[in-house]
Order: structure tokens, then sequence, then C-alpha cells
């Protein structure tokens, strides 16, 4: 049985899902692809799980780096699982590419090739928003990209992290009040 559970955060509602005991997932609410790692309708539940995960987005929120210590269960292809590990691995106010994940995937899958647009697909479908933090994924050519709540909230993520957004192209005005 799966459960869900609603966040406020400074970038708009997030739903928080849960299998009980374990984190499945992370949307914006009305992004694409919400709730793709429900099997079944979600019940509306207090659990542990969804304290640990709100504690740790009012840490990300107030500005601060928290570490990730409660359980995830990636309900995905081993295709994407690869891609959302590496994903992972991308250190706060950091970015990469859509090619550098492609090559990172190519090296730990053992082929000598993976497409930057696989890729893509992969990132695209996340359903762990913000705790693997596909908004730090970003364009060839410093370009804000792909992101399936809208690529304003990806900016306003980026800067939130202190990433200078206006390096990138398309130009997005991230101006939003202070919630530190």
């Amino acid at each position: 049985m799966d459960f869900l559970c609603h966040y406020d955060s400074p970038f708009g509602g997030i739903t928080l899902g849960s299998d009980g005991e374990a984190l499945i997932g992370v949307w914006f609410d009305g992004q694409r692809y919400f709730g793709d790692a429900f099997v079944d309708e979600p019940r509306r539940r207090a659990l542990p799980i969804f304290d640990d995960v709100r504690r740790w987005l009012d840490d990300y929120f107030a500005g601060n780096r928290p570490v990730r210590e409660f359980p995830i269960t990636m309900r995905t292809t081993p295709f994407r699982r690869v891609v959302w590990e590496l994903m992972a691995e991308i250190g706060y106010g950091e970015t990469r590419t859509y090619g550098e994940l492609a090559r990172a995937a190519a090296s730990r899958l053992g082929k000598p090739i993976v497409s930057a647009q696989a890729v893509g697909g992969a990132v695209g479908r996340n359903s762990f928003s913000i705790v693997i933090p596909c908004h730090r994924v970003v364009g060839s050519g410093r370009r804000l990209v792909g992101y399936a709540a809208g690529l304003e909230i990806k900016a306003r993520l980026l800067a939130h992290e202190g990433v200078d957004v206006q390096e990138f192209s398309p130009k997005i005005n991230v101006e939003f009040p202070s919630f530190q």
C-alpha cells in the first residue's frame, strides 16, 4: 500500500510518497510524471518517514546542506536507477551536463557509450525532486533545459544553492522573497 502527504515549500506544494517504510517519491504538485511511482491509489497517512523528509526539506530550504539519512526505494528501470544514483552524487551548488552524466553512466554500465538523450529521459522521470537533485543537471553550453516542474523552479533551486543562474540561457528571472 502507498501513502502520501503534502509539504508546503517556498517554491510551491510538494507531494511526498511512501510505501510505509521508505520514500518512493517527491514531486512538485502538477509536475510531469507526478506520482508515477505509486503502484496503487495512495492514502494520506502520517508516517515517520514523512517526518524525516519534512525535516530534510526544512533544512534544505533554510539554506543548509542536509545529508539524506532516510531510506528511498527507486521504483524504476535499471537504467534509470543508474542515472538517478549518479544524480544523487552531484553536490549542493554544483551542476553536471547531460553529456557528463551519459559518460559516467556508460562507465558504470560497462558500455562504450550512452546517449545524452537517453540520460535526459531518465533525468526527466526522476521521482525524487530535490532529494535526488535533477535540477543540477543542465544542458551543454550552460543551457537551462528539461525540468519536469518547469524551468523557473529549476532556476530558483539552483539560485537557492548559490549557482549564478544568470550565466545560463535562457535567462530566467529568479527573484523571490527570502525564506531563510
